[in-house]
């Protein structure tokens, strides 16, 4: 079963530090078995000056069946193991949270359909040690350093393998488009209050991975 009050106790100390790792979690709704997590795209990536946003589901085992609990249901199932004189050891910590990408992103480990995730410890390796933050930090990581040998999207892997300029350009135009919309259009508008035709904008962006400079440079020349 769910431990509560240690998810209530990681909420805090993860977003205590938040200005520091630019990871939070927050909850999704009024449940402490579904979250949001929110990690920043790592420097001197594709996904630098992205946030990402990662649905986290807690479940219990009951039968041997996975659901879904509310808080409601989950606090009259702890009250009736109390009163019966113990817990089992399903359920987190004992058992990973479920995470995907909530923000569409390009990578090898990464579904671009579903936003699943391949890692290690979010299936056999994890382990009651670890926490919520810990995982994220370790998705991060990810970002980083991809594992094309072992992915979750063969389509992305490939690419990664056979032609790497193009994995990274659509990788940042990914960042620009999902994980920061906002700074992708003001990108536009500037470029088009200077003068340009904003279809000749967005393709000269998209032509060079979203580098406002760059862009300036082959939209002057042309």
């Amino acid at each position: 079963m769910v431990d509560l009050a240690r998810v209530q106790k990681e909420l805090h100390e993860c977003n205590r530090d938040v200005q520091v790792s630019g990871i939070n979690v927050t909850l999704k709704g009024d449940s402490l078995t579904h979250l949001i997590g929110t990690i920043p795209g790592p420097i001197g990536t594709p996904y630098e000056g992205g946030t990402f946003k990662i649905d986290i589901t807690l479940t219990v085992n009951v039968a041997h069946e996975e659901i879904r609990i509310d808080f409601v249901s989950l606090f009259n199932l702890l009250s009736g193991l109390y009163a019966w004189g113990g817990y089992g050891k399903d359920g987190y910590p004992f058992e990973p949270p479920k995470m995907r990408f909530a923000t569409k992103v390009w990578h090898p480990n990464i579904s671009s359909q579903s936003g699943a995730i391949c890692l290690d410890i979010l299936k056999d390796q994890w382990s009651p040690a670890l926490t919520l933050k810990t995982a994220l930090l370790s998705i991060q990581a990810l970002l980083s350093a991809p594992e094309p040998d072992d992915p979750q999207d063969a389509v992305v892997a490939q690419q990664y393998l056979k032609d790497h300029q193009t994995f990274v350009g659509t990788a940042r135009y990914w960042t620009e488009t999902f994980a920061k919309t906002c700074a992708a259009e003001e990108k536009i508008q500037k470029l088009v209050e200077m003068g340009f035709p904003e279809a000749q904008v967005r393709s000269t962006l998209e032509a060079t991975c979203w580098d406002e400079n760059l862009a300036l440079e082959k939209l002057l020349s042309s």
